[in-house]
């Protein structure tokens, strides 16, 4: 699908975030809405998207929740098209939407595991690129910025994790890729790889996780708002500049080093 040329008039700008309605997401989408941007909450469940949306309405901010399954390329493309016919442009997108598989040996995941895993953080963030990345060359004026969730993971794994390890890896070159094609046409890309932020799918780590030498142990956590204003700094700064890769995490969190 081609947009066509549009000229916006000189108004808010637009940010899509997918994975929208809880933890990271939704953190992103109400400080994001908070500093002026129109957002719109993607993610396969109405309920919880419309929850943000309420919180982002009564603090003043402006939002448009579209349900999505960003592994399936005709939701991306209904994503999309709602996003250029509400506003007519697209600056930013935040690639936040992902899935796990549980932790268990390589040999006991499923098929169906590991490809719901690759379609969650990899496919999907490669299909909403693509949008995006049409209705930024076709606006005017053009360009605009794509934030990937990249993880700790896209640098080390964990035990058990050999999808959703192998996604974020994978996602590191995505984001150089992007970077690279989005040059000459004034579009910015960058990576946030996330450690231990306090949301609901990082609770199992206050009562204990495996480690690579085998033992138990809990790890800290850190305010989710941290990462959130770390996505808006970078969606902030000028097209002229980018972070094209930046960690933010728990301090205490056993990356550096030997554990």
């Amino acid at each position: 699908m081609l947009y066509p040329m549009k000229t916006t008039k000189s108004l808010s700008p637009v940010a899509v975030i997918t994975g929208a309605g809880t933890g990271i997401g939704e953190a992103t989408a109400v400080t994001l809405a908070g500093r002026g941007y129109r957002v719109t909450l993607a993610g396969r469940r109405a309920e919880p998207l419309g929850r943000v949306a309420g919180r982002i309405s009564d603090e003043g901010g402006q939002s448009l929740v579209q349900t999505a399954d960003v592994a399936d390329p005709d939701s991306v493309a209904t994503l999309f098209a709602r996003v250029d016919e509400e506003y007519g442009r697209c600056d930013l997108l935040f690639n936040n939407a992902g899935s796990g598989t549980p932790p268990v040996p390589m040999e006991d995941l499923t098929f169906d595991q590991w490809s719901n895993c690759v379609g969650a953080n990899l496919t999907g963030s490669f299909l909403c690129a693509q949008q995006a990345i049409r209705i930024m060359k076709a606006q005017t004026p053009g360009g605009g910025r794509i934030i990937n969730n990249g993880s700790i993971s896209a640098h080390t794994p964990r035990p058990y994790s050999a999808p959703y390890t192998s996604t974020k890896h994978a996602i590191t070159g995505l984001t150089k890729s992007i970077s690279l094609d989005g040059r000459d046409h004034n579009i910015c890309c960058s990576q946030i790889d996330i450690g231990n932020a306090a949301t609901p799918m990082t609770e199992p780590m206050a009562q204990g996780v495996p480690q690579a030498d085998g033992s138990m142990k809990v790890e800290p956590r850190m305010d989710v708002q941290h990462v959130a204003d770390a996505v808006a700094y970078i969606a902030e700064l000028p097209l002229d500049a980018n972070v094209l890769f930046m960690t933010v995490m728990a301090n205490g969190m056993p990356l550096v080093g030997r554990g």
